[in-house]
Formats: structure tokens, sequence, C-alpha cells
């Protein structure tokens, strides 16, 4: 069954967001390939605005939010901190008011930076039903358009164009690696690929404790409920179901293998980067880094050429988590 969007709307999403956020290098590093043995590229959201991703898809739907009502009274999102930084950033673009519901226990960098860019923030207790709770009461006495983080298809389009943009410049990619959360990026990138070059394939990393395979396999939601977040040090990806909205997508164009990594594997994956590479990243894209260089003979064909998304770079450097780790034993 074709996705409510394509490539048409991802090509779309690009102009709509092209003076408002940065095209990310592509980056590449011999001394990983020597250790992958294989070519990895590297796309560096973490050098985004905002810090991540999130503001393609963010800065796609308020801009389009702004379009459909020019009186809008603004905007309101629940995020654990990278989607509600880029929502308030795309809100300021837009002159647009912002609300940002956050759970308790955000790291203080990410709500520091929300609230920067003007948007006010509002805590909630740290569960998935709390934050889409709280966000539904701002939207109904305030007026404003929810922008979910996941299921939203202008969201899921924005992310897409991440693959826009590495694509055309390594056409011939064999496998894009993912890391995973609701399920929006990967869904735009699963979607765009798929338009762009079928022959490439779409995996998602995620931490352990998702049990998504399980559920993409059967293509039944298999989770237990209700929802919760994964005990994990990787912030960005802690929440354990995918969206309604991205899950039939998810089922469609990505592929139903999914790598699963451990809070030290991250930590590797992230010191990789840090010290071969130079670029501060956060533990989800340290997920999709150790996956790269150990998991891609589980695959057939093996890949030669891949594929990470390098999701964000939001660290709070007072709190790595190969020290804190250290220090709480």
């Amino acid at each position: 069954m074709p996705a409510p969007f394509g490539l048409k709307e991802v090509h779309e999403a690009l102009s709509r967001i092209r003076g408002w956020v940065h095209r990310t290098p592509v980056l590449t590093s011999q001394n990983l390939n020597a250790l992958a043995n294989r070519q990895l590229y590297f796309k560096a959201e973490n050098l985004q605005k905002t810090g991540s991703f999130k503001v393609r898809g963010a800065c796609n739907a308020v801009m389009l939010e702004k379009e459909k009502r020019p009186n809008s009274p603004g905007v309101v999102t629940h995020s654990s901190g990278n989607h509600g930084q880029a929502v308030a950033y795309a809100a300021k673009c837009a002159g647009l008011p912002c609300s940002v519901v956050v759970p308790k226990g955000t790291p203080k960098v990410k709500c520091d930076a929300i609230k920067d860019y003007g948007a006010n923030l509002v805590f909630c207790e740290a569960t998935p039903e709390a934050r889409k709770t709280t966000c539904a009461e701002i939207a109904t006495k305030t007026g404003k358009a929810v922008i979910h983080p996941f299921d939203n298809y202008d969201v899921m389009a924005g992310q897409g164009t991440i693959a826009l943009e590495l694509l055309e410049e390594v056409p011939d990619l064999d496998v894009i690696l993912v890391p995973i959360s609701g399920g929006g990026m990967t869904s735009g990138i699963a979607v765009a690929t798929k338009g762009m070059q079928p022959n490439c394939r779409v995996y998602p990393v995620e931490p352990v404790g998702k049990l998504l395979q399980k559920c993409l396999e059967s293509k039944q939601r298999l989770w237990p409920n209700p929802p919760r977040f994964i005990n994990t040090i990787a912030d960005a990806i802690r929440t354990q179901q995918v969206g309604d909205l991205t899950f039939p997508i998810l089922c469609e164009y990505a592929e139903p293998k999914v790598f699963s990594v451990t809070d030290d594997q991250m930590i590797e994956g992230m010191k990789l980067a840090f010290e071969r590479m130079k670029v501060v990243v956060e533990a989800a894209s340290g997920a999709a880094v150790y996956v790269a260089l150990t998991s891609m003979e589980e695959l057939k064909p093996a890949p030669q050429k891949i594929g990470v998304i390098l999701c964000g770079g939001n660290v709070d450097l007072d709190h790595l988590p190969w020290i804190t780790r250290k220090t709480s034993y």
C-alpha cells in the first residue's frame, strides 16, 4: 500500500525548508572504513540547526501550518528535547507562539535551548501518556496546532529530505542505518529512498527493549500497553512503541530486520565518533555508528557502501555517559 506521502512531497518539503535548515555534510573516515572493511558515509545531522535532524520535519510542518492558517494562534508539541528545540526554532522563524511539553528529567541543555528559542516550556510526568495528555490540554485551551514528534505526515516528509541529500551525494548506497524512536525519520527516509533508489535497503537501529523486529515481521503491534519509555542512555530514542501512522509505513518501506544496541555499545560508537572523526554525537547516533562497524556481515548480501545517519549532537558535556556510568557503580 502506498504511503500517504511520497517523493513529490519530500521534494516540496526540501523547497519549503531550504532557507531555514542546513544542507548537512556527508562525512567519511578512512580509519573507520578500515575498521568496518567497507565504505561508510555519515550524514552529519549532528551539525544541523538546533543540533539534530528534527528541525527538518518541524520546519516543514510549522511552515505549512502558517500557510494554512495565516492567523494561527501558534503550535504546541511534546518532546524529550530534540523535537521540542526544533519546533521552538521553527515557530520563531515563522513568527508563531510555541509551547513545548517535556518530561521531567529532560537534559538541562535541551530545556535551556528550547527556552532560548522563545518557547514556553511545560513539564509533565515522564510517561508517554502524560506527554500526550498535557499537550492535548494546551491545544484545547489555546487553539494551537499540535506538531507531533513523529505521527505527522508533514513531519515525516521533512525528515525524508535527509535521504534526498544523502542519495544525491552517494547515489549507489547499499544500505542506510537509521536510529529509531517513534519512526518519523525512518519512515521519511524509507519512503524517499524507495522513490530514488529502490535497491537501497533502510534498516532501523533501536535500543535493546524496543522489540520492533517482531512487530515488523508480523506486521502487528505486539508491544505491551500502556506505552512506556525504555531504560536507556539514549534519551532521543527511548520511546518503545513507534507511531500509529509510522508503523504501517515502516512495515511497507523499511526492512524487517532491526539492529538492537545496548547502552555500552552506543557509548563505544559515540567514543569512536569523538576520537576518530572529531565530531560530537548523541548516544542514538552512536548506536548507528556501532552497527555500521560491527554488524553488516549479518546482512545477505553483505553491503559495501553504508549510509549512517548521525541523527543529533545535543550532548550534555558535564554528564558524558561513559563518565556518569563509571561514577554510579
